[in-house]
This record gives C-alpha cells, sequence and structure tokens, in this order.
C-alpha cells in the first residue's frame, strides 16, 4: 500500500499569518481597507433591495447603508474582543429579507400613501421586530444552550453546513455577475490571475503585493474601466435593469449622501412592536446563528486557529444577539451575521490576522460618519462583488468540506450522510426560492402570515437544512460503533477551552477577562485544584456545570442531619452573587438544583 503523503492536520499551513500573528503595519492598513471594500457589495445591495420597497428615496437610502455600515463596525470589534476574537467581519445579512418582506407588505403599512411616512412607519416596525427577535440568540448564547447543543456536532456533521455556508450562496455568484458580463467576466478572470498565477511575482522585494491583495488591484482595474464605459455611454439607450448593474452613477449614492452624519439609536423614532413581525424575524435570526456557525468554523481554520470551543462558540453567538439588538436600536434595515466573503478573503491573501479585521472596523467606522466618502467606493457596481463572490464562496466551501479529512469516507454510512446533507441543502432551499418573491408568501401559504415568513426563511437557507439533516442522521444512525467514522476522536478535544492548550492562546479575553475563566472546563474538562467546596461557595460564578459532578461528593460531607439549613446557607451566597454574571445564571440555576438533589438524596 502506497504511503498517505497528506495526513489530517489540526491546523492549515499554507498561510502567512495566524490569528495572533500581524504583518507590518502598512501591510495591515491595506489588508483592513480590501476588507472594507469587499463587505461593501453586501452593506449596498440589501439597502438597495429593501428601501425602495419600503417607500424611502435615494437619500434614506444613503443614510440606511451608512447606518449599517457604522453598527457593522461596532459589532465587528464586539466580536473581536469579547465574541468569538475570530477575525471576522460581521455586517448584514440576506437571510432576514422574508421576514422584512412580510413586514413590508403588512396591510397596515401598505395603505401609508405617502412613501416617506409608510418608509418611516415601516423602518420602526422592523427596528421593533428585530429587538425581540435578537434575545433568541441572546438567551442561547449567554445561557450555553447552543454551546449545549454544539455536543452534537462531529467533523462529518460540520462538514456540509459549512461547506453549504459558502455554496449555498450561488445564487449571489454568477446569476448576478450575468447581469452585466462586460464587467464581472473580466473580473473574475482576472482576480484568478492575479491571486492565483501571479502570487509569486514580487515587483516589491519584501510583499507578495498580488497574493496579499488581489482584491484592491482588481477592484481598481475593472471600477476604472466601468467608469470610462459608463463616461463613453456605452449603456445609454441599455435597458434599465442593464444600466442599474453596470453604470457607475445609477445608486445616486454620492449625490444624496450628505458630507457628515452620525448615525445614532433611534434616529427613525421609536420602534413599534407586533408579535406576528417578531416572530417572523425569530426564523431569520435564528438561521443567521447556524450560518455564523458554520462561519465561525470556517474562519478558525482559515486563521490557523483551533475549532472554537462551545463556550466561545456561544459566547460569540450572544454578542451576535447583541449586535442584532444594535441594530434593531440604530436602523440598519436588517440583522447581522458573519460576512462570508471575508472569512474567504483570509484564505485568498493568506492573512488571518484579527489586527486587519479591528482597524477595518475603524475604516467602516470612518466612511460611515463622512457619507460623500464612503459614497465613492458604494458606487462599485455589483458584478464587480459577484465576481469576487464565485472565488471566495467556493474557497469557504471548499474549507468545510476539509473537515472530512478527520472522518472515515471510505464508510457507506459517512458519504450517505454527507451526500444526502448536500443535495437536499441545496435542492430544498431552490425549491422554496422558486415560489418566493417579496410579493407573494412562497411555498407556505396559509392565513398566518408570520407563520409563511418563518417557515419560508427556515427552508430557504442551504446552512440550516444541510445542519438539520446531517445533525440527526449523524446522531441517530449507528451512533456508538461510529465514533471514529464521524471524527470524534479528533473533535472531541475541541469541545471544551481546556481540551487543548492551543485555545487559551486563540480565543483568550483581553484586558485579563479570562483570569476568573481559567477553572472553567465547559463540557466535561475541570481544574481538579479549584473544585474545593469552599472555593464553590466564595466564587460561584467562575464555576461551570460540570464541577457539580465533582463537588457532589464534597457537599455531601458538609451536610448534617440539619441537611436543608446548611445547604440554603450555602445557596445563599450563591444566590447574590449570581447578579455579578448573567452569562452564568443557566450553570446557577442547574447548580441550585442539583445541590437540592444532592440533599434529598443525603
Amino acid at each position: 500500500m502506497a504511503e498517505i503523503t497528506h495526513p489530517p492536520m489540526d491546523q492549515l499551513q499554507d498561510l502567512e499569518y495566524c490569528i495572533d500573528s500581524n504583518p507590518s503595519w502598512a501591510e495591515t492598513i491595506l489588508l483592513a481597507f480590501q476588507n472594507y471594500i469587499l463587505m461593501l457589495g453586501t452593506s449596498v445591495m440589501i439597502p438597495s433591495l429593501l428601501v425602495p420597497a419600503m417607500g424611502g428615496s435615494d437619500r434614506d437610502k444613503a443614510l440606511v447603508i451608512q447606518t449599517l455600515l457604522f453598527v457593522a463596525a461596532i459589532n465587528t470589534l464586539l466580536q473581536a474582543l469579547f465574541g468569538t476574537r475570530l477575525p471576522a467581519i460581521v455586517g448584514g445579512s440576506y437571510a432576514y429579507v422574508i421576514p422584512i418582506a412580510y413586514i413590508i407588505n403588512d396591510p397596515s403599512l401598505h395603505r401609508i400613501s405617502n412613501p416617506h411616512e409608510r418608509f418611516i412607519q415601516t423602518m420602526r416596525a422592523t427596528q421593533g421586530a428585530l429587538i425581540v427577535a435578537s434575545s433568541i440568540q441572546i438567551i442561547l448564547g449567554y445561557s450555553q444552550v447552543w454551546g449545549l447543543f454544539s455536543r452534537f456536532f462531529s467533523p462529518l456533521g460540520m462538514a456540509p453546513v459549512v461547506a453549504l455556508v459558502g455554496l449555498g450562496l450561488f445564487q449571489r455568484g454568477f446569476p448576478l455577475l450575468g447581469n452585466c458580463v462586460e464587467i464581472g467576466l473580466p473580473m473574475l478572470l482576472l482576480v484568478i490571475g492575479v491571486s492565483q498565477y501571479l502570487k509569486h511575482v514580487r515587483p516589491l522585494r519584501d510583499i507578495p503585493i498580488f497574493e496579499r491583495f488581489p482584491v484592491l488591484i482588481c477592484v481598481a482595474i475593472v471600477w476604472i474601466y466601468s467608469l470610462i464605459l459608463t463616461a463613453s455611454g456605452a449603456y445609454r439607450d441599455k435597458p434599465i435593469a442593464t444600466q442599474l448593474s453596470c453604470r457607475t452613477d445609477r445608486a445616486n449614492l454620492i449625490s444624496t449622501a450628505p458630507w457628515f452624519k452620525f448615525p445614532y439609536p433611534l434616529q427613525w423614532g421609536p420602534p413599534t412592536f407586533s408579535a406576528g413581525h417578531s416572530f417572523a424575524m425569530m426564523s431569520a435570526v435564528l438561521v443567521s446563528m447556524v450560518e455564523s456557525t458554520g462561519a465561525y468554523k470556517a474562519a478558525s481554520r482559515l486563521a490557523i486557529a483551533t475549532p472554537p470551543p462551545a463556550y466561545v462558540l456561544s459566547r460569540g453567538i450572544g454578542w451576535q444577539g447583541i449586535g442584532i439588538m444594535l441594530d434593531g436600536l440604530f436602523g440598519t434595515v436588517t440583522g447581522s451575521t458573519v460576512s462570508v466573503e471575508n472569512v474567504g478573503l483570509l484564505g485568498l491573501s493568506r492573512v488571518g490576522s484579527r489586527r486587519v479585521v479591528q482597524i477595518s472596523a475603524a475604516f467602516m467606522l470612518f466612511f460611515s460618519i463622512l457619507g460623500k466618502f464612503g459614497a465613492v467606493f458604494a458606487s462599485i457596481p455589483f458584478p464587480i462583488f459577484a465576481a469576487l463572490y464565485c472565488v471566495l464562496f467556493g474557497l469557504v466551501g471548499s474549507v468545510g468540506l476539509s473537515f472530512l479529512q478527520f472522518t472515515n469516507m471510505n464508510c457507506m454510512r459517512n458519504l450517505i450522510i454527507t451526500g444526502l446533507s448536500l443535495f437536499l441543502g441545496i435542492s430544498i432551499p431552490q425549491f422554496f426560492n422558486e415560489y418566493w418573491n417579496p410579493s407573494h408568501r412562497g411555498l407556505v401559504h396559509t392565513n398566518a402570515g408570520w407563520f409563511n415568513a418563518f417557515m419560508n426563511t427556515v427552508f430557504s437557507s442551504p446552512a440550516t437544512v444541510g445542519l438539520m439533516v446531517a445533525v440527526f442522521l449523524d446522531n441517530t444512525i449507528e451512533v456508538e460503533k461510529s465514533k471514529k467514522d464521524r471524527g470524534m476522536p479528533w473533535w472531541v478535544k475541541f469541545r471544551t477551552f481546556r481540551g487543548d492548550n492551543r485555545n487559551e492562546e486563540f480565543y483568550t479575553l483581553p484586558f485579563n477577562l479570562n483570569r476568573k475563566e481559567n477553572v472553567i472546563a465547559e463540557n466535561g474538562s475541570v481544574d481538579h485544584k479549584s473544585s474545593d467546596p469552599q472555593a464553590f461557595e466564595e466564587n460561584p460564578h467562575v464555576y461551570s456545570r460540570p464541577m457539580i459532578e465533582n463537588l457532589r461528593t464534597r457537599i455531601r460531607g458538609l451536610t448534617s442531619a440539619d441537611g436543608k439549613t446548611e445547604i440554603f446557607h450555602s445557596l445563599l451566597p450563591l444566590l447574590i452573587k449570581v447578579s455579578y454574571g448573567t452569562s452564568y445564571l443557566w450553570d446557577v440555576f442547574l447548580t441550585g438544583i442539583s445541590l437540592h438533589k444532592t440533599n434529598t438524596i443525603a
């Protein structure tokens, strides 16, 4: 048998900078600006799609784009500092389009005759729905429920999910590129040529500019080319749809954007709340949580980091929920999720540095406040971004498939689960999307509009459908005797913060905030030096649920004949100190239950 020359590897090796290493400051600033340019595509496209349907003007659209960029900067910084700490841009999400379209078509809003008033009222309704729905991610994140659910994940189950996070966005690729082939196709060929065939060419001795900055180089060239076509009148007699896709002056962003505008909470007025709107929006929040989970897994691999432990993943989801609440407070017209294209850029540029993403957030803040300058870059035709998506979404999809290296793909069980998850993850959303458009309810068509929006949103997401199929099959078919085939021996050490000594290097919080978390082992590993009952009473908020099992025996010893009294006195300081850490409420609740059971047994 031939020797295996490509053994499975925990971390990618074909990258220049990992999450904690940084390029020179000049490179870092250029890389950060490259990330900013890339995320403009989604940040401009979503408001351009939704604001006119809400009755907004071009000026309203420019203000919404500024607000979306401003909040995206805040959310990116929060995620990079206190969330997962991965180099991930957090921006607008297409997952919210169906619930927002349901709100737009609400009869009580649709009958408003004044377009601007209708825009304001629809925006307020959207804000209220986002604020209420954000509680889903906040609760699931900070209560560690999402981390507990991640126990059912395996390399086999996550491979199709991460793959579908990228491949499931195929409709944002060539179909939109084809709206202006004379711009999109040259862009696609150019970015492949520059990033792959010229990556070893170094005009500057120390910096591989073609490998490091392919997006900046290619966007600049094709953007100038599209400006020439627009100025020469090439699209003067073309259909309106072609002009909107190809021209650089059709968005009217530069002329309508203010020179200076500082977005602030409730700038559109007080939010309005509706149960139906909120329930519909919750579907998008769940979808964005699943898609972000897959994107975090891909980002960790492209940043040469270990997969985020369950505790870190929950922490990131909790902060993303806060980000969605900020979207509702500021009025961004959509919720937040991890930018998949920027995750792909980590691999294309071979730089996974966290500092690059943090400085990119500074660019977002700057250009969101100085509207005219930001509008110049926002006028880039969307087919240019669509060409980039063809490369970057495909790259993220391949990162997902790379998780299969830790599984046994000579096993028929694994082949069936992988193939069925990928196929249904693409086929079912495509079926739902064929029946949906902004003026109709979609495939699910009942008298309850919120239910229609909920179901159509969930089943229109490839990653969400893939997760449901893959995780269900992987945890119900021959589970016990397939642990090695599923890749669990490799995966299990990354479930907990202390499962691998590299986790502390990648995911420790800044400003010494992790000092009290050093004794935490979220899903099974415990620092036994700190498993003293007295220490547990003095510092309950730094103990996690698995500590309960190790403490039960010693707690029995503390319980005398008057066990109820002693248990009450031991619980009292615990309940008092609960108020100091909301992220541990769930653990403390379960701790109380366990102590009660212990007393009963004694």
